[in-house]
């Protein structure tokens, strides 16, 4: 009998301690905001998805509920509606009409530049073409069929900085819109005669003998701003909340940046990074993941205002942009700027 009310006892101590366990985890679980998040699922995703596997967010009294979306263009009505309260993705003549439409919206910090040796971008040939002599250099692209993947996007502005580096212009190339993934189809069965086009599928065409990587866009649009965090106006109202959830980013980015090597996914932090990838992206793929060229990003999450500009005056020029966008009134890096300041300089 003593030895039954003994294990009573204990059980009763178990019960009592996991119920409080329960009530602190429940107690700490209502102290945290929810920041609504959207991304495109994909690698230069990277941050967003470091700082909630890392628990950098919860440590700032951060849930995030995350939704996948096409693009950044489809983010905006969301932000504006106040249904988003951050968006991860790449500006583009959607963008900036919507923004143009009085959306309010602000681009806050980096999310991918073409660093020097971290061009995601590229431009690559069919291998048949190169190996007969038919393109040998820039030049060669005219008259040529490229696939894009839609206009008014940063792919498209690195194609053009690179036809009128040989004087050039976008109209000398046949551009077709196809998703990512066809390009390979496209490659191989030579419905067009290059691509420009993103990690990992070029490396991909490349490994299945279908192209030839030509350039990367660092080396023709060195430090490229191909995708931005942004904030939606109601959102950075909330001054406290918007700079914690920028100090978790932030420390995202610093973690990623200690993954990038030579050129690749190979640093200090590069096997966990490429474990989350796996587990918040739909690239499983590890190995893949090792032999891309990643995207860069700067460790302060600085954006680079002036590439912005550059490309939505060439959206402009097509006539995919509506008015005239001064970039500079759409960035604020106040919010980077503070959160470095409390995380102090990069390491």
């Amino acid at each position: 009998m003593r030895d039954f009310e003994r294990h009573m006892r204990h059980a009763g101590v178990a019960i009592i301690a996991g119920v409080a366990i329960l009530v602190a985890i429940s107690a700490d679980a209502q102290t945290r905001t929810e920041v609504r998040v959207g991304t495109l699922g994909a690698i230069s995703d990277a941050p967003v998805f470091i700082a909630d596997k890392k628990g950098y967010f919860r440590e700032e009294g951060i849930d995030v509920k995350m939704t996948v979306f096409q693009s950044a263009a489809t983010m905006v009505a969301p932000l504006g509606a106040g249904q988003l309260d951050v968006g991860a993705g790449s500006p583009s003549a959607g963008m900036y009409n919507a923004v143009a439409r009085k959306i309010d919206v602000r681009i806050v910090a980096d999310k991918a530049q073409s660093t020097p040796g971290y061009g995601a971008t590229k431009l690559i040939v069919r291998k048949d073409l190169v190996e007969s002599g038919k393109f040998k250099t820039l030049a060669d692209l005219k008259g040529l069929k490229i696939a894009g993947n839609a206009p008014g996007v940063s792919n498209t502005a690195m194609l053009n900085v690179m036809l009128t580096s040989v004087g050039l212009t976008y109209s000398d190339v046949d551009v077709l819109n196809l998703a990512f993934p066809d390009h390979l189809i496209a490659l191989q069965n030579k419905s067009v005669d290059g691509g420009a086009t993103i990690e990992p599928t070029a490396t991909l065409a490349v490994a299945g003998g279908y192209a030839v990587e030509i350039m990367r866009d660092d080396q023709i649009y060195p430090n490229h701003q191909i995708a931005t965090l942004i904030y939606a106006e109601d959102f950075a109202k909330k001054r406290d909340l918007a700079t914690r959830f920028m100090k978790a980013y932030v420390r995202g980015i610093r973690f990623y940046v200690k993954a990038l090597k030579d050129g690749r996914l190979a640093g200090e932090t590069a096997d966990e990074v490429i474990d989350i990838l796996t587990e918040y992206t739909p690239q499983k793929n590890k190995d893949l993941l090792r032999k891309i060229t990643p995207t860069g990003m700067d460790p302060d999450g600085k954006v680079n205002t002036a590439s912005l500009q550059r490309d939505v005056d060439f959206y402009i020029a097509q006539g995919l942009v509506e008015t005239k966008v001064d970039v500079s009134k759409i960035v604020d890096m106040s919010f980077a700027e503070d959160a470095v300041k409390a995380l102090g300089s990069f390491k």
